[in-house]
């Protein structure tokens, strides 16, 4: 049921950069570098919208349950989904324009997006053992990012509008099957006790913050790769020298095929080799292998540049690893607070990196140039930041944060490793 759910969410997601360019030509932009400025603003509205989330229902989480997350953020993003088809009509019935309307609803959309992943991440962690839990966690990542393949195939059979009311039906009808989930035990055993839950102002004492922090820029590369590299490949393509007209719907596609693989890949080599920081090492390695390829690989014709596209995703699919290792490293009254903000603050972080890209270096080196340094420097500061994290694989997770010291890892290489600081 997790996995499901976090398969709409990426349908949801990931649909408005499918469909951006369609829906903008219909709302009256005709302009290239119009249309691309414009799908960089609106797709950072929605990922701020994500990081309000992330705080929203990673909080809520903590306080209120990770079920209670699970069935309010669905129903707000697919709302706000089945509204986004009918963002024309809406502008003209209220007097708003018609990028106001979409910008309004992108936001609304990514304010329930948010919660989807940390809740079903969180749950799926404390209901399972530590030796199995990596598995529950890639596939929740692995079959998610399907939702990007039904978001194409949709696009692909049906036009703009259709796509934007499957993906909130799809939600709809899976809040209703939600019914029969039940809480996290760990959870339950949390409400029991006086401990003070989702308190955000946590994370600034004991030596926390440092570990948020890190544990977030880890993440960092992969949506720079989604947000720059495929969602804006059309405009970045002809600067790459490829022999044909790059489908934004196409590359979207293939890198989250690619993600699909990589999720449930590294996921695995994770509990093989029971680690979670070697295998992000590895992943964001070769990533940056991939990320270079995808600059001076020169004279590639469309279908050969969708497969570096695949090889970009098989890479970025270390998320599933990647939100696995942030469950991990906090204790059950801040575990949702954080498996919930630190995905979206990456998410998030596509405002800022669109916004350097487009505002601030497009004019100056060109679009290709532009994302090549954005990339570098991403995965310049993920590599930095991994190495100060502790490792997690095998820990014990039936610990409160500010009461109680961490349990020790049960792998060899856990125990190898510093303690990941459960209150200290």
């Amino acid at each position: 049921m997790s996995a499901l759910g976090y398969f709409v969410d990426i349908y949801d997601l990931l649909i408005f950069a499918i469909v951006s360019v369609p829906s903008l030509q219909a709302l009256g932009y005709t302009s290239t570098a119009e249309i691309r400025v414009v799908t960089g603003d609106l797709l950072g509205i929605q990922m701020l919208g994500l990081l309000a989330g992330g705080f929203l229902w990673g909080i809520l989480g903590d306080k209120k349950g990770r079920l209670s997350v699970l069935f309010g953020s669905i129903a707000l993003y697919s709302v706000a989904n089945i509204a986004n088809a009918f963002v024309v009509e809406i502008s003209g019935a209220t007097g708003l324009s018609a990028f106001s309307t979409y910008a309004t609803l992108r936001f609304v959309s990514g304010v329930g997006l948010a919660g989807e992943l940390g809740a079903a991440v969180t749950l799926v962690s404390e209901v399972m053992t530590k030796a199995l839990r990596g598995y529950g966690t890639a596939v929740v990542a692995g079959v998610g990012i399907l939702g990007a393949l039904a978001g194409g195939a949709v696009a692909l059979t049906f036009d703009w509008k259709a796509a934007y009311l499957v993906g909130g039906v799809l939600g709809l009808a899976l809040l209703v099957t939600r019914i029969t989930l039940a809480e996290s035990g760990m959870f339950r055993s949390l409400e029991e006790r006086s401990v003070s839950r989702g308190n955000v102002l946590m994370l600034f004492t004991g030596g926390r913050f440092g570990k948020f922090a890190r544990t977030t820029l880890v993440g960092l590369p992969i949506w720079c790769i989604i947000g720059i590299f495929v969602s804006l490949s059309p405009f970045i393509a002809p600067g790459l020298g490829v022999t044909g007209r790059v489908s934004q719907i196409y590359a979207v596609m293939f890198c989250y095929a690619g993600a699909a693989m990589g999720g449930l890949g590294w996921g695995v080599l994770s509990q093989r080799f029971e680690t979670r920081r070697e295998v992000l090492f590895a992943a964001i390695a070769g990533l940056s292998v991939v990320m270079f390829g995808y600059f001076f690989l020169r004279g590639l014709s469309p279908g050969a540049f969708y497969v570096v596209c695949g090889l970009l995703g098989l890479m970025a699919g270390y998320w599933s690893v990647f939100v696995t290792a942030a469950a991990e490293q906090f204790g059950t009254n801040l575990r949702a607070t954080v498996a919930t903000i630190v995905p979206n603050v990456i998410r998030g972080s596509t405002f800022p990196l669109a916004w350097v890209f487009n505002r601030v270096l497009v004019g100056r080196i060109g679009e290709a140039r532009s994302a090549l340094v954005l990339g570098t420097v991403c995965i310049l500061i993920a590599l930095w930041a991994l190495r100060g994290l502790p490792e997690t694989f095998g820990k014990d997770l039936d610990y409160f944060e500010g009461t109680t010291a961490d349990a020790p890892a049960a792998s060899p290489k856990a125990r190898r490793a510093p303690a990941a600081g459960g209150g200290q």
